[in-house]
């Protein structure tokens, strides 16, 4: 064993090593484990960015037409690898396209994040007004459901709807059940229309939001159910939804419907995307939503 490291020459191997990578000095080591390390954390957000959305499949789709390409290579399959090639070389135009939400998400998110909470640092505060905002809104759905008032409720996160504020009537109130009731009674000024809660404060009410454009839904859903959906495809809100015609409570978020909540429910989904995702101590997971 001895003979064979004096022969390995492991001191020659690592100058070898060295020279390949361009290592010098001790800085030149530090710098290239900052390198690798800054890399391995672009890749880690973006995956983590990009895992619980509608994305990810497209990334799916993306990596499949690759591997199409170089196995229809491998092949000899000439025209259907031409065909392929081409689609390839569009792809970086149709990215920004594809993931538009996405890239406007991320952006927003780095030029909201100050240098310490940019590494996940933040200190959590907010949690006992996001947990009183939740229990007025369970509350509100709870006796809107009863009577079977329709309401819509978008809750909003990191990307921000402005727009969607501005189609709206400016409140900037508390979060409260007997405002939100008040709001959505039929024949009323600020009835027809969706209220946005911003930062934990009712930000606007009858705002118009945009109509989703999936084929597969339901028709048993109306416009309500529509704008909920179509709101979340473009934003990462969340949305609470109660029907006119049957009373029965809906939860939609990232273009996904569930339908039929309990207040139980409805809380546990509602805590698990608004408080365990501010909460940098705990797992985040999201809300399995699903359309049926």
């Amino acid at each position: 064993m001895l003979e064979f490291l004096k022969a390995l020459n492991i001191g020659s191997l690592a100058n070898d090593f060295a020279s390949y990578f361009g290592i010098k000095s001790p800085l030149d080591i530090v710098k290239a484990i900052v390198d690798i390390g800054v890399v391995s954390y672009v890749i880690y957000k973006l995956i983590f960015l990009v895992r619980e959305t509608r994305a990810l499949q497209l990334i799916k789709g993306i990596a499949f037409v690759l591997a199409a390409y170089y196995i229809s290579d491998l092949l000899g399959l000439r025209t259907f690898a031409y065909i392929l090639k081409n689609t390839i070389q569009i792809v970086g135009l149709a990215l920004v396209v594809l993931f538009q939400p996405e890239l406007r998400r991320g952006l927003e998110q780095i030029g909201r994040s100050r240098f310490r909470n940019f590494f996940n640092f933040e200190e959590v505060n907010g949690d006992i007004q996001t947990t009183a905002v939740i229990e007025e809104v369970i509350r509100a759905a709870t006796e809107l459901s009863k009577t079977c008032t329709g309401a819509l409720i978008v809750i909003e996160r990191d990307t921000k709807i402005g727009e969607i504020i501005n189609t709206g009537i400016r409140l900037d109130s508390s979060v409260t059940c007997e405002l939100l009731i008040n709001i959505f009674t039929p024949n009323t000024p600020l009835h027809d229309g969706a209220v946005v809660v911003r930062e934990n404060r009712i930000a606007a009410a009858a705002c118009f939001l945009p109509l989703t454009d999936n084929p597969n839904l339901s028709k048993e859903l109306g416009t309500r159910h529509r704008a909920a959906l179509g709101i979340t495809e473009v934003s990462d809100s969340i949305v609470v939804v109660v029907s006119e015609e049957t009373g029965k409570i809906s939860f939609a978020l990232n273009g996904g419907l569930t339908r039929n909540l309990t207040p139980d429910t409805l809380r546990k989904a509602l805590n698990k995307n608004l408080l365990e995702k501010k909460n940098p101590g705990k797992k985040i997971s999201l809300w399995k939503v699903k359309t049926r």
